[in-house]
């Protein structure tokens, strides 16, 4: 088990950041449990054949940027096993891209939440994360928002979050030109 200290601000993209094209990517579906809880912490994630568990928690109150995450590595067997735990996923591509020599993750929804577009910036010390300047690509700083967090968001669609969205001016983002739902 791999146990580290996780310093992460997420925004909500403006539009769909030119970075993401040619840059590497990967399919994730997260699942989420226990499946009765409306927050789970617990993680089961195939991130393109690897398989994990992990459980975050916050490190001072509800502070969502700085968590303590413990992680499980898991064979194939063990992650069929948990996946029937729980209903409640979620699946995204996610891009790994750099603005202005800051690496990020472009995690761009899939399934019922198509149209989400988050960027997630992690760092490795408080004071930076504390002093950073968002590229023009983030519209707004959703890090303390629950509504946005992995674990509610598994299950739901984008219609279940428009309304929280729109108090952001949030557009839904769409990969391609003209593709909608």
């Amino acid at each position: 088990m791999a146990t580290e200290q996780e310093l992460e601000r997420t925004f909500l993209a403006r539009h769909i950041p030119p970075q993401i094209s040619g840059a590497r990517s990967k399919q994730i579906t997260d699942t989420y449990l226990p499946e009765t809880a409306a927050h789970p912490l617990m993680r089961l994630r195939d991130s393109g054949g690897t398989y994990e568990l992990t459980k975050k928690v916050p490190l001072s109150g509800t502070d969502s940027t700085n968590q303590l995450e413990h992680t499980i590595p898991l064979d194939a067997t063990e992650y069929e096993v948990f996946r029937t735990l729980s209903q409640k996923t979620v699946t995204k591509r996610r891009y790994y891209c750099t603005f202005y020599g800051r690496a990020a993750e472009v995690d761009v929804f899939m399934g019922g939440l198509k149209g989400l577009v988050l960027i997630d910036f992690e760092f490795s010390d408080e004071a930076t994360m504390r002093s950073f300047t968002p590229p023009e690509v983030c519209l707004a700083d959703v890090s303390q928002e629950a509504f946005v967090a992995g674990g509610v968001l598994a299950g739901k669609t984008y219609d279940d979050i428009a309304s929280q969205l729109l108090t952001y001016n949030y557009e839904p983002l769409y990969e391609e030109e003209g593709e909608k739902l």
